[in-house]
């Protein structure tokens, strides 16, 4: 077993004579054993903060780390049976890829012959098996990645720790790679801890995610979840790309629904009714502040739909179109607000052109303005 338990762990960096400056703030966490666990958030957040006080490179303010039922508080890094994967690499530039992934087990009086089997193992899982004899130097990112990967992997460790391990390598080796820490993964069944400011890698890499800010943990769900149903603003405007789109204004009633109207002043702004679903929600909050949110997705172009309410539609003007290939993100204004949609590739506008629009009301959301919860 291999199941990591974080108790009220805080981090405090002295700042002068002042309070100091508070890294982390009391957080809870359980990371099961064989789980793919990714922090994810802002830099900043304390996610990287967290993954060292669990490798033991951060001294712990209070609170507890545990693995394996074990309170490794005041033990050494090299006794916690972890292994962790740095954003630079950390490679021994003087050394062969061979001697780099075995420095480590020749430190603790591993016999020859068990160390050439794990660098073997480890490199023929990796691919790298031509690149044993090699310097650093003579790799390229991708390859200086899967040899500090193939360090960790020898010495069988209970935990990986990575700390935003992609950061340095370009979007398409990014792709590659992160697809094969995950099989990576699923080969060794271990418990793997992954640090990382990017959502894409989190939603695509992590059996669970948790989303922090400010040295608080905002949520911890499975990335779809996280997705569907995030528990506030902060996770609903980090979880996905773009953005979901948010919207202020007030709630009023209308007919058997509620009706949403944004914030504006003049003519402009947009009313637009709920759903059953979203006025059951809502009914606290008539002729109260609210907030409206609805992801780009959720958002089509009424020309090619076929079948929707037309007291789900508002119509707006184009401020910049942006052709993806597979689909186009329409940058568009209500006078009020910017948003985004997101619409087939087929679809053509231009600057200032006027689009009518369907939401689909059944996938938005409302939230609090004052505790940005979801409702």
């Amino acid at each position: 077993m291999a199941k990591v338990l974080i108790k009220d762990l805080v981090k405090i960096y002295p700042d002068g004579k002042g309070p100091g400056v508070r890294a982390v703030n009391s957080i809870d966490l359980t990371i099961e054993d064989r789980e793919f666990m990714v922090l994810v958030g802002p830099s900043g957040c304390g996610k990287s903060t967290t993954l060292r006080m669990i490798a033991g490179l951060e001294e712990i303010t209070s609170g507890e780390i545990s693995i394996d039922g074990r309170v490794i508080n005041n033990v050494l890094p090299k006794d916690r049976n972890i292994a962790m994967v740095f954003q630079n690499y950390a490679l021994y530039p003087h050394m062969s890829v061979y001697d780099n992934m075995a420095f480590g087990l020749k430190l603790r009086k591993y016999p020859k012959e068990e160390i050439s089997k794990r660098v073997n193992d480890a490199a023929a899982i990796l691919g790298i098996e031509p690149l044993l004899a090699r310097k650093p130097k003579a790799l390229s990112g991708g390859q200086r990645q899967r040899v500090a990967v193939g360090r960790a992997i020898v010495r069988k460790p209970k935990v990986f720790l990575f700390d935003e391990p992609l950061s340095n390598l370009d979007a398409k080796m990014r792709v590659s790679m992160r697809t094969e820490i995950s099989k990576l993964h699923a080969r060794l069944a271990s418990t793997m801890i992954y640090v990382t400011h990017d959502q894409v890698e989190a939603m695509t890499m992590g059996d669970r995610i948790t989303v922090m800010k400010d040295g608080d943990i905002m949520q911890v769900a499975e990335p779809l979840e996280l997705y569907n149903h995030p528990k506030n603003m902060f996770v609903a405007g980090f979880i996905g790309t773009p953005p979901m789109n948010f919207f202020r204004g007030r709630l009023s009633r209308g007919g058997n629904n509620l009706v949403f109207e944004e914030n504006h002043s003049g003519n402009k702004g947009f009313k637009i009714h709920l759903s059953d679903t979203l006025s059951r929600k809502g009914a606290p909050f008539v002729d109260k502040e609210i907030v409206f949110g609805i992801r780009p997705e959720d958002i089509a172009d009424i020309l090619t739909v076929s079948d929707f309410n037309p007291n789900h539609t508002l119509e707006t003007v184009v401020e910049i179109s942006e052709p993806m290939g597979s689909e186009t993100y329409l940058y568009l204004d209500t006078g009020a607000h910017s948003f985004i949609a997101r619409v087939r590739s087929t679809d053509r506008f231009a600057i200032n052109d006027k689009v009518k629009l369907v939401l689909d009301m059944e996938r938005a959301h409302l939230f609090d303005p004052v505790s940005e919860k979801i409702l």
